[in-house]
């Protein structure tokens, strides 16, 4: 995998949309305060509004509003897996009884929905990069003493639709000290995920390439799909497994004697997916994926992705990852494990 190549790609996936709309939309906080400005998005019971006389984007605590209203037409999604699409608008309101919000298209009846079960909001435009969320994260680490050096790169972009989704994510580590041989891994996924007549369940796909040099793996290829279900979606916590099944080749760096060649190994796929949020504060995200092969039945992969987000100010946050890969019986004389952790900036757009 070209490493340039690879960020050169990204940065024209996650370069922000340039086009803003008319910021007409109204709210109404708990305590009578009446804001115009340009609802964003909502996730992780953060409503984020962009105003006039504010350079970022403002976060607003969901639980606070009291009254809304957007003729702009928005994705809602609700805590048992319902999509709708619509303009925006809170109903009469009766004394401590939640507030009450219309979604109403033109193609669909208007639908009445309790504030405290929706749990994520996407503004949507005709145009394409209006429709975009994503981040991009990156830090450096540097030691004069044993000129050791280490950089870390990272990113995703997300395209969300009323009832499907698509997202892309890389990956990029590399570490150098004096007297030791560069170390790099590379790692980029796609995969989209399209929701069932079924409360809460959906189907999804995905593809991953990877490049690790400590596993002396010149690239991985995984392809996989299953039908997963949301354990758990709501404005602190979203819970998600899948099964399903999957098809792996990797093409080994050369031995020092005889060249390995390529190994293609087919497998059941165990995926999970785990986001905690906390109010404009802190975020932990956590994915892992199990493969044991079928074809070689004792041998077994492993996958894992942890990031804290802190949020400093703006869309500006500091972030802590961890990644590992395990693979239990790797090539003779290979390393069976790749992990490692990362400290860096981070910076979103759109509804991240």
């Amino acid at each position: 995998m070209k490493i340039h190549t690879s960020i050169l790609l990204f940065t024209l996936f996650v370069t922000p949309p340039l086009f803003a709309r008319d910021k007409t939309d109204v709210l109404v906080m708990n305590n009578g305060d009446r804001l115009t400005g340009e609802i964003k998005g909502l996730s992780a019971g953060t409503l984020y509004v962009s105003f006039d006389y504010l350079l970022n984007t403002a976060s607003v605590n969901w639980s606070k509003v009291n009254h809304l209203e957007s003729k702009q037409l928005f994705i809602v999604r609700t805590e048992d897996g319902s999509v709708y699409t619509g303009t925006l608008k809170t109903t009469e309101r009766a004394g401590e009884r939640p507030m009450q919000i219309e979604i109403a298209s033109v193609a669909e009846p208007a639908v009445v929905v309790s504030q405290p079960q929706i749990v994520e909001v996407d503004e949507t435009a005709e145009r394409f990069r209006q429709r975009l969320n994503g981040d991009i994260n990156m830090g450096f680490n540097y030691t004069k003493g044993n000129q050791a050096a280490q950089y870390n790169f990272s990113s995703s972009i997300a395209y969300p639709r009323p009832r499907w989704g698509a997202g892309a994510s890389y990956q990029s580590t590399l570490s150098s000290n004096s007297g030791s041989p560069v170390t790099t891994r590379n790692a980029l996924s796609f995969e989209g995920e399209h929701l069932l007549p079924w409360d809460k369940w959906f189907v999804a796909g995905t593809t991953n390439f990877r490049q690790s040099s400590e596993q002396n793996i010149d690239l991985q290829t995984n392809i996989g799909g299953g039908i997963g279900r949301f354990l758990k979606n709501t404005n602190r916590a979203k819970i998600s497994l899948m099964g399903g099944l999957a098809w792996q080749n990797t093409k080994y760096s050369p031995a020092d004697i005889v060249p390995l060649g390529q190994q293609k190994v087919a497998a059941a796929l165990i995926s999970g997916r785990m986001s905690l949020f906390q109010f404009n504060k802190t975020n932990l995200d956590v994915t892992a994926t199990v493969l044991p092969a079928l074809t070689q039945p004792g041998r077994v992969y492993y996958d894992t992705n942890i990031t804290y987000y802190i949020k400093l100010f703006g869309e500006v946050n500091w972030n802590v990852s961890f990644y590992g890969n395990w693979d239990t019986r790797p090539p003779a004389n290979f390393s069976g494990s790749d992990y490692g952790a990362s400290s860096g900036l981070g910076w979103t757009f759109g509804n991240k």
